[in-house]
């Protein structure tokens, strides 16, 4: 097979301690109206004061909405639409978390497109660009700030539901570590197991070729040389540094590693896109409201071991990006060593490690894998196959924290 790449990224991508201040002369550069999406909490803060300071003080008007819900309530983008429309931005700041980040995305799509937010469900719906987005990201995991993806909770539908379009993807992405450093220890460590299952993931999806017309139909597209790239840089900086920054959050040098990570992961995952562990989550996290981390991270030692069979020369190559020991050339015996070093990480940071203990019931175990198999956009990457009893294994091994059983 010939060398193939993808990837699809913001125009602008500025990482670094301080560079939150940035934030005034970029905004400045796409107009003088300002959109800024966040939730109650941020709207409280003294970081989150002092930036709309900076705003004000380039003579960038704003309009701001701090009521944003985690998971993005369908209707409640409505609401934040109707505060917007009236001011006519020229851009739209989302600084926050991922749900944030996403309700930026949709405030963008919607003032941009009008419609309702369920005309846009699925891949390639975007019909053009929207208001540019800059995303300012306050966390460490769902890169969101480089994705094309906005996720939604909708009240019709059991599972959580996305929108996929380059379109979505920010024009700017600002990342500064210091905004990380209020962080406790259970976000930092959903979000950065988030982030290294991301990368995890889209490194070890399928290879799908070098198809011309793959890229124009579906934004997830498997691995590539550019998104193996960015997937390793994430697993070797959360590798070295989630543990440290899940300790102690004063940790600066640990806070900027799991920040890049989070940020390359997105930057991998946002082509590749991820695979079973995202799929079992759509629905144990619908039956069981935990944090989407917490779920796909529970479930990624159990789908890498499934998975052996099929990638263990790239389990074993993300062995090494961990930082672990050659196995004296034995792909297999590394590759193992991997999924346990996996494995110990989360445990370490506290990541529950069955879905019985996420709070699955064991009478959803069969509905689960249901759900989970009928996610096309996400199994279309798995590297080994599915059917229906592959994946009632799976989930069943995953339940009663059974890791052999996951590979059967």
């Amino acid at each position: 097979m010939t060398l193939f790449a993808a990837a699809r990224l913001p125009r602008e991508i500025l990482f670094g301690k301080g560079q939150r201040h940035a934030l005034p002369a970029i905004a400045a550069r796409y107009g003088k109206r300002a959109f800024v999406c966040t939730d109650e909490r941020l709207a409280k803060t003294s970081e989150l004061a002092e930036i709309l300071a900076g705003l004000e003080a380039a003579q960038v008007d704003m309009c701001v909405y701090d009521q944003t819900l985690p998971d993005v309530p369908r209707d409640s983008v409505a609401a934040c639409i109707a505060q917007a429309k009236s001011f006519k931005p020229d851009m739209v700041i989302g600084i926050g978390g991922g749900s944030c980040l996403d309700m930026a995305k949709c405030a963008a799509l919607l003032l941009s497109h009008g419609g309702k937010l369920q005309d846009y469900y699925g891949e390639f719906k975007v019909p053009g660009p929207t208001l540019p987005v800059i995303a300012v990201p306050t966390t460490a995991g769902t890169g969101s700030e480089v994705t094309p993806v906005a996720v939604i909770s909708d009240p019709e539908r059991t599972l959580k539901v996305g929108i996929s379009s380059p379109h979505l993807i920010a024009a700017v992405a600002l990342c500064d570590p210091d905004l990380t450093a209020t962080c406790p220890p259970s976000l930092t460590a959903v979000a950065g197991a988030d982030a290294l299952t991301h990368a995890i993931e889209a490194f070890t999806a399928a290879r799908r070729g070098a198809d011309a017309h793959l890229p124009q139909r579906h934004v997830f597209i498997g691995k590539s040389a550019l998104t193996d790239h960015f997937a390793l840089l994430a697993i070797r900086l959360l590798g070295r540094s989630l543990e440290a920054a899940w300790r102690d959050g004063s940790n600066e040098n640990a806070r900027a590693d799991v920040m890049m990570g989070g940020l390359a992961a997105g930057c991998a995952f946002g082509t590749a896109g991820t695979a079973a562990a995202h799929a079992v989550q759509y629905p144990v996290g619908a039956l069981t409201h935990t944090p989407h981390g917490l779920g796909v991270a529970t479930m990624l030692p159990y789908v890498m071991q499934y998975n052996l069979p099929a990638v263990a020369a790239e389990i074993a190559e993300l062995g090494t990006a961990l930082g672990l020991p050659r196995q004296d050339d034995d792909a297999e015996r590394l590759a193992d060593a991997t999924i346990k070093e996996v494995a110990r990480l989360f445990d370490a940071i506290g990541i529950t490690r069955t879905l019985a203990d996420l709070g699955l019931a064991e009478d959803k175990i069969d509905w689960t894998a249901e759900q989970a198999l009928g996610i096309d956009r996400l199994i279309k990457n798995s590297p080994r196959p599915f059917d229906i009893a592959a994946m009632r294994r799976l989930v069943r091994a995953a339940y009663d924290g059974d890791m052999a059983a996951a590979a059967m």
